[in-house]
């Protein structure tokens, strides 16, 4: 059985380990933690794509690296997280649920009062890492909204499954789902 599939993102050669997701189907892991070139590459090709907005807002926590490079490229000096779980510092917390396909269980995604305030009739950028099945954008989705602020752009590296076919998200490359051999479904 393969054991990682090998892509080519933002220019760049990686190798993605293949992940058990159940039985019958399985994931290919992409991180950019700890990879700056991919993480800088990625960011700068989403830029060129990136439709005008005020500010980017993305999901604690591998999307982090990603806005933090696209916002140092861009020279802005701020972006919104939406935490997985409230800090002590965190005021007038608004929270929405979501399921991820690659956490278990129920998440919950939070946002500081400021924050809130912050988006309120702003154009927002919602950037992530991957999108799957959505799940997390669409929580991303309720915050902004919530906030009152104006989605005018979803956009992520890669687009996993069925995402791939979806029209409302922008995105570098595809990523296939696996079978328990390994061969792309």
């Amino acid at each position: 059985m393969r054991t990682e599939y090998k892509m080519t993102i933002a220019g760049l050669e990686r190798a993605l380990p293949l992940c058990k997701l159940n039985d019958k189907l399985y994931i290919a892991g992409f991180v950019m933690f700890g990879d700056i070139e991919l993480t800088e590459a990625c960011a700068r090709e989403l830029i060129k794509l990136a439709p005008e907005h005020d500010v980017m807002i993305t999901a604690e926590s591998k999307g982090i690296p990603l806005v933090c490079a696209m916002a140092r490229q861009m020279g802005v000096n701020k972006y919104v997280l939406a935490r997985k779980a409230p800090k002590l510092y965190m005021q007038n917390v608004v929270k929405f649920d979501v399921t991820s396909i690659t956490t278990q269980g129920m998440q919950s995604l939070y946002l500081d009062g400021k924050d809130v305030e912050y988006l309120k009739g702003k154009r927002v950028l919602i950037v992530d890492d991957v999108i799957s099945t959505g799940a997390s954008l669409a929580a991303l989705e309720k915050l902004v909204n919530a906030a009152e602020g104006n989605i005018v752009g979803k956009m992520t590296v890669l687009a996993e499954g069925e995402a791939a076919d979806r029209k409302d998200i922008i995105y570098l490359e595809k990523l296939p789902l696996f079978d328990n051999n390994g061969n792309e479904l």
